[in-house]
């Protein structure tokens, strides 16, 4: 598969990158990947816990209570982001805040 890259577009489009000063929505839309990539982290913390956890008892565990606990765990998790309990989102923002295009 081949594909045709105009080499004046690109180096145009990298020009003006560098030059713009970064706009609220690229901070808004960083800001909310970030927050994503934590719960996506929690998430993985809940769901290893959760297999730590031996089975037995009164319920019997199902796939439906397995589809039930991985939506629960994942809107705690979505929460938990939002709510900068961990901080790991407003880290990694911080520091790829930096990276943004900014004028010179």
């Amino acid at each position: 598969m081949t594909t045709n890259i105009d080499s004046k577009l690109l180096l145009q489009a990298t020009s003006q990158a560098t030059t713009t000063q970064p706009t609220p929505k690229d901070k808004a839309a960083l800001k909310k990947t970030c927050q994503d990539f934590e719960a996506i982290f929690i998430q993985s913390m809940f769901k290893a816990m959760r297999k730590s956890v031996v089975q037995g008892g009164l319920m019997t565990k199902n796939n439906a209570t397995a589809i039930f606990e991985e939506m629960f765990d994942q809107n705690i998790a979505t929460d938990i982001a939002k709510k900068q309990s961990f901080g790991l989102a407003d880290q990694m923002y911080r520091q790829m805040e930096k990276n943004l295009p900014t004028d010179k």
